[in-house]
């Protein structure tokens, strides 16, 4: 089985759905410019059933031709912040959690550092 398809089966429940609706929603606005199948693969540079596929939220179906589609509706600017650093949100709750582990880890060191100074002082007096 090719990696492809394996990586499609292992497809989350939730993505798989997303995709199945922007597929519909591609269909619909199709639909709603009075646009065929045909004319509409040819715009897109696609084959009818490669369209078809599209509309019925087949996920192998290459995101070029997603890109494509999304242009032809002029919503291809989405895509430019889809996975933007800033709006990773998993990615930022790890480094709000490395800060706070280093001003932990600081914080200790600057406590240890006085009480070797102290501790030295108090040897010095004593």
């Amino acid at each position: 089985m090719p990696k492809t398809a394996r990586a499609l089966l292992r497809l989350p429940p939730a993505t798989a759905g997303a995709i199945e609706k922007l597929g519909a929603d591609l269909a619909v606005a199709r639909l709603r410019r009075k646009e065929s199948l045909r004319s509409w693969a040819q715009r897109l540079g696609v084959t009818v059933s490669t369209l078809q596929r599209l509309e019925a939220g087949d996920p192998s179906v290459g995101i070029g031709i997603v890109a494509s589609a999304l242009w032809l509706i002029q919503r291809d600017g989405e895509l430019r912040n889809l996975a933007a650093p800033e709006h990773d949100q998993g990615a930022i709750e790890k480094d709000v959690r490395a800060a706070v582990e280093l001003g932990r880890a600081r914080t200790q060191a600057a406590e240890q550092a006085r009480l070797r100074a102290a501790r030295k002082a108090d040897e010095a007096k004593g």
